[in-house]
């Protein structure tokens, strides 16, 4: 067993008072005194337009429950030894040569990104589970790079010169190593820490985004870390650079375009790093249309490329929707810190809504159970001999040995597990708290006027409707408490204390439920769940070129993607927030039982999914690690089984299907599947009067 260490109430005390707090940058700036954060040591920062919630501290809140055998699970697999599995990560960051794939002088290039990508996963990870051994093995990592900068380097690749940051990619990996930085600051509180992200940000040299910037790389993601240091350091010099980022002629015309709803297409990778930049700099600007430009584009990728767990298609680039086309594993912890970043700035609920589809649907797929391997691709359908018959350009979709393919992914799946267990509780500049992604799980946090509280929440959400919480605050209190209610919940109960209560959800979507709270105060969520059927067709792959001034050379190369009359009818179910599936039974993650049956078509009637789909639950097993056996719920599906032999080119049957025998089907949890039918062939029955 590990030995654990946490950070104590008075150690975070004595580190406020000999830091104290920095200066506020604008005098005509509404000024937040955020004291629910013991991360940020209760400075005061100031915005044009505040943010509605603050993320707490790595560790303020600790996993239970399925949530931590699989936090465990990361532990012990990759997140815990990756640096044992390839060189990349056991040297990365150390100023030496690499042999790997992309890599550039003295373990520059490719190797930045991809070992920053693991490094800020687990940092975030260590402090979480308070774990002795992660907490040493990343400190000793990240204090190379602390110390690097603090004696004399000219940035965060702190042994090479800064014009290091003028090759792109270069730039681009600086955003990622800060934000494992900011992340072990948060947790500690150690001055160095704080200053050497301030030296490194205090001038640095922000690259111009450029319209087609879901192609290439962008050191502007910078400004994600850049501007929590200023919020941590009140350091003027870090404001001002990012000011003026905003106000350059070229950001302007490109946010513009972006508001306007002129998504080009490109690096989904890169999509979702860059797209939230506008938004980041709105509380700073206080500039609508920032925020606007980042919020419509991703409706207008999501309308084109949409998959049923929540991405975007990914192969690498966008690729249409459909039942066979790819999102590579990297988008699913980018996509999860953009809509992080969306909920803390603007408080909708919605953005919360899209975390949890993401991470209790896309997130455990590409990951093996045991955590200790992971593949690049996933794809709603996949048969052995279908899908991964025609390798897509990026990495391949099998669970293979680190270092077969490319290392993004690797390192990045490490990301995902920690930025869902820090983000479940927020606070607000009310002295409140917000119970925003839900889970079993534990926080403890200041509240009100500077009272200490532990929520306790014991639930198998999402397998199930109920969550229970219960609050231990240190002595009675007063503070706001909200609770974000799910968008596809419809009726939704609340119990306080073995009473009903009936509040009003507010416009973002959450409940206020403001009262002096006394330990052993008792909340009751319910949201009851109801199966959805999603209706629609398979689109065309966009047409790209990787070569703009060579025109026949395409960027997609797999037979599906030269057909230009794709419109193949499907339909997929989804149980509150969780995406179902026909499982094919699997040997190993890359070898489906012999004899599977799995050629299957929707055949229900879509106004009467009550009565027709069978809803079946069982106890969750002693220890969670999305087995397939014993699946917590379970969906039986009219179905009729007809004859199906999908190809590349044609994975979807053309029309409708007719005729065929009738049959019902268990689905399960997507989540615990590696070969799947998820996107369905349909009757007509199942179309009903659905429009195209």
């Amino acid at each position: 067993m590990r030995k654990k260490r946490v950070l104590s109430a008075i150690t975070v005390f004595i580190i406020y008072i000999i830091y104290g707090a920095p200066l506020a940058a604008q005098e005509e700036a509404t000024v937040i005194n955020n004291k629910n954060l013991p991360s940020l040591l209760d400075q005061s920062v100031s915005y044009k337009v505040p943010p509605k919630f603050y993320p707490l501290r790595p560790g303020a809140i600790k996993p239970e429950g399925w949530l931590n055998d699989w936090a465990q699970s990361a532990a012990d697999g990759i997140t815990g030894h990756l640096d044992e599995r390839h060189p990349v990560f056991g040297d990365g960051y150390k100023a030496i040569d690499i042999k790997a794939p992309g890599v550039k002088e003295q373990g520059t290039g490719w190797p930045l990104e991809q070992c920053a990508y693991w490094l800020d996963g687990l940092v975030r990870l260590a402090y979480i589970l308070d774990d002795d051994y992660l907490i040493k093995k990343v400190s000793s990592r990240l204090d190379l790079i602390v110390d690097g900068v603090n004696n004399g380097g000219g940035s965060l690749i702190y042994w090479r010169p800064r014009s290091d940051l003028n090759d792109e990619f270069n730039n681009w990996a600086h955003s990622h190593i800060a934000r494992a930085l900011v992340a072990y600051y948060q947790a500690t509180g150690e001055k160095r820490i704080l200053d050497a992200l301030i030296k490194a940000y205090k001038d640095f040299p922000l690259s111009t985004m450029r319209m087609n910037v879901m192609g290439p790389t962008s050191g502007a993601v910078n400004l994600d870390p850049m501007l929590e240091v200023y919020s941590m350091s009140g350091n003027a010099n870090i404001l001002e650079n990012a000011l003026a980022y905003s106000e350059r002629d070229s950001f302007i015309i490109l946010s513009g375009e972006w508001a306007s709803g002129n998504a080009p297409n490109g690096h989904a990778v890169i999509f979702y790093e860059n797209i939230r930049v506008p938004a980041i700099l709105y509380p700073w600007t206080g500039n609508e249309s920032f925020l606007e430009a980042t919020e419509r584009v991703l409706e207008v990728n999501n309308n084109r490329y949409g998959q049923p767990f929540g991405l975007v298609s990914a192969e690498e680039y966008m690729a249409g929707s459909g039942s066979t086309r790819y999102t590579e594993t990297c988008n699913v912890a980018c996509g999860i810190w953009t809509y992080n970043w969306l909920l803390r700035i603007t408080g909708q609920g919605i953005n919360a809504d899209h975390i949890e589809k993401i991470f209790f649907n896309a997130g455990p797929v590409p990951i093996s159970r045991d955590f200790q391997t992971l593949s690049y691709f996933q794809a709603p359908n996949r048969i052995e001999g279908l899908v991964p018959a025609e390798k897509s350009r990026g990495g391949d979709y099998i669970y293979t040995e680190i270092g077969r393919g490319p290392l993004c992914c690797v390192g990045n799946g490490n990301r995902i597990i920690p930025n869902y267990i820090m983000h479940m509780w927020m606070t607000t500049s009310d002295g409140g708290l917000v119970s925003t992604l839900y889970g079993p799980a534990s926080v403890e946090s200041i509240v009100g006027k500077n009272k200490t509280v532990r929520i306790e929440t014991k639930t198998n959400y999402p397998f199930v409707s109920k969550i229970q919480m219960t609050v231990r605050p240190s002595q009675k209190v007063l503070f706001p408490l909200y609770l974000r209610i799910p968008n596809w919940c419809k009726n939704p109960k609340i119990k306080l204390n073995g009473e009903d209560i009936i509040a009003e959800i507010n416009k973002d979507g959450f409940v206020k439920i403001e009262r002096e709270w006394v330990a052993g105060d008792q909340i009751i969520l319910d949201f009851p769940m109801q199966a959805e059927i999603v209706r629609g067709r398979e689109t065309n792959f966009p047409i790209l070129r990787r070569n703009a001034f060579n025109w026949s050379e395409m960027y997609f190369y797999r037979p599906l993607s030269q057909r230009r009359d794709i419109n193949e009818p499907y339909a997929y179910i989804n149980y509150g927030p969780l995406l179902f599936s026909l499982a094919i039974p699997d040997v190993t993650p890359d070898i489906q039982e012999a004899d599977a049956e799995w050629n299957y078509a929707l055949d229900i009637n879509p106004e009467h999914l009550d009565t027709e789909i069978e809803v079946t639950h069982h106890a969750m097993p002693n220890h969670w690690h999305w087995q397939l056996d014993g699946t917590p719920v379970q969906l039986h599906v009219p179905a009729v089984q007809f004859d199906w032999n999908p190809t590349g080119s044609h994975p979807l049957p053309k029309d409708f299907v007719k005729g065929g025998e009738p049959s019902t089907i268990t689905l399960v949890p997507y989540c615990c599947t590696k070969f799947h039918i998820t996107m369905f062939p349909v009757t007509e029955k199942t179309w009903g009067s659905y429009l195209d």
